[in-house]
């Protein structure tokens, strides 16, 4: 079990890194990179919704939505004398909208908490801070978390946070780089997104390099 789970860890943040190799929650990746300590306040932001999400959604794929025998709403009928079979409770084609109200409400909750806690940071993180809820690296995770991969709990939590630490470790190196390019000599028509894109770019071909260190698959 901790072998596995060892194995989950290292492919989520360097193999499957989110940004660099599967190129989900790009749009934050480069809007939030430009300074270290905001990449660093995104970047533990994403990581605390992917957990808990991962953790939550998880429980609503597991006991409300899919039509098992363990599905909650099956078993209330069932109290009540209802014949019907949990095939009659299959509610696996709101998965989706289910989990996006999962993360939006974390993401409320995140935004928040950095509103008062921070309100420098929040500045800095600006309108990427509320468009978490539609990162699309976090809306992978829980879909890979319970649909690809079948993880059990414990696997889509640790699955979900070393997402969240690849994530963080992308923005992170991104930032550096971009940090001690301010001072460069850059010529004017690469200044901005296009040198970032470049970077982007070449920090993928270099994570490209984990492809052979280990092949996880789900089930």
């Amino acid at each position: 079990m901790v072998e596995r789970l060892l194995i989950i860890a290292v492919s989520a943040i360097l193999i499957n890194n989110f940004v660099l190799t599967r190129f989900l929650g790009i749009c934050p990746y480069l809007g939030v990179s430009k300074k270290l300590d905001s990449a660093i306040g995104m970047g533990m932001a994403v990581t605390f919704v992917m957990t808990l999400a991962s953790a939550i959604t998880w429980l609503v794929w597991q006991f409300l939505l899919q039509p098992t025998e363990a599905n909650l709403i099956y078993q209330i009928a069932k109290l009540f004398g209802s014949n019907a079979t949990p095939a009659a409770f299959d509610l696996t084609y709101l998965e989706t909208i289910s989990f996006i109200l999962v993360i939006a409400a974390f993401v409320q909750f995140v935004e928040m908490v950095i509103q008062k806690t921070s309100p420098a940071l929040y500045s800095a993180l600006g309108i990427f801070l509320p468009l978490i809820t539609t990162n699309c690296a976090i809306l992978g995770v829980v879909e890979l978390n319970a649909i690809t991969y079948h993880y059990n709990f414990i696997e889509s939590v640790v699955h979900g946070f070393c997402a969240g630490i690849g994530f963080t470790l992308a923005l992170i190196l991104m930032a550096g780089i971009r940090e001690r390019l301010e001072i460069a000599n850059i010529p004017k028509a690469l200044r901005g997104l296009p040198l970032a894109f470049i970077i982007a770019g070449l920090m993928s071909l270099s994570f490209l390099g984990f492809a052979g260190l280990s092949f996880v698959r789900g089930g």
